[in-house]
């Protein structure tokens, strides 16, 4: 039984398709090889889902001094 299960948020400004792609790359990086027999040897599990804009007020001030620089 593990001790502890760990959860790493990770908040990105992205489009849909964007944030899609990045969780297939995460997901590749932690299971190099999706057709092994199950189980993983590490489990995890990865969820993709919209943050409200009250959970990541850094990044989204971040998000906005970024943009106006380019604009």
């Amino acid at each position: 039984m593990p001790e502890s299960v760990w959860e790493i948020r990770l908040g990105v400004v992205a489009s849909e398709a964007q944030a899609d792609e990045l969780k297939e790359r995460i997901m590749r990086l932690l299971c190099p090889d999706p057709d092994h027999a199950p189980p993983c040897p590490i489990p995890w599990s990865l969820a993709l889902m919209p943050a409200d804009d009250d959970a990541y007020p850094g990044l989204l001030e971040q998000h906005r001094i970024e943009s106006s620089r380019r604009g």
